[in-house]
C-alpha cells in the first residue's frame, strides 16, 4: 500500500541525516557523550550551521529485526523532539543497545528527553 505524498509522516531529510561512517566517527571520537541504560548519545557542535541525527544499532543490539526496531523508535523519537533543539548548530549520534528492544515508544521518547535534556542538547519544557 502506498501512501499519497501529502499524507506522508515527517522523517528526517537527508539534509538532516549524518551519512558517511566518516561523519559518525568523528562525532564520536570527538563528541560529548552520555550513557544511559538503552542506548548512548553523542554530541558535537560540528555542523556548519545544520542540525544532524544519526541513529546506528551494531550487532550487540539483537538480530537484524531487533536493530531496526531500536533504530525506528530512536529515530522517531529524534524526530518527535527536532523541534526543541537549543543549538541548530548540532551533530548528534544515537547509539541503540540490546535493552531498548523490548521498550514502548512513548518510554523510549520521554528516556531521550530526559537524556537529551542533560546533556545540553534539548531545552526543558516549562510547565506552568
Amino acid at each position: 500500500m502506498t501512501v499519497p505524498a501529502g499524507e506522508r509522516p515527517r522523517g528526517f531529510p537527508a539534509s538532516e541525516r549524518l551519512r558517511t561512517d566518516r561523519e559518525f566517527r568523528e562525532v564520536v571520537r570527538k563528541g560529548a557523550r552520555l550513557h544511559t541504560e538503552h542506548y548512548t548519545v553523542y554530541r558535537d557542535s560540528l555542523g556548519g550551521g545544520k542540525r544532524q541525527v544519526g541513529i546506528s544499532a551494531g550487532k550487540r543490539a539483537g538480530g537484524a529485526v531487533a536493530r531496526n526496531r531500536a533504530k525506528r523508535l530512536l529515530r522517531e523519537s529524534a524526530r518527535a523532539l527536532a523541534h526543541r533543539w537549543i543549538d541548530r548548530d548540532m551533530w548528534v549520534v544515537l547509539v541503540a543497545k540490546a535493552s531498548i528492544v523490548d521498550r514502548s515508544l512513548i518510554e523510549v521518547r520521554d528516556d531521550i528527553e530526559r537524556a537529551l535534556i542533560e546533556s545540553g542538547v534539548l531545552e526543558a519544557k516549562n510547565i506552568e
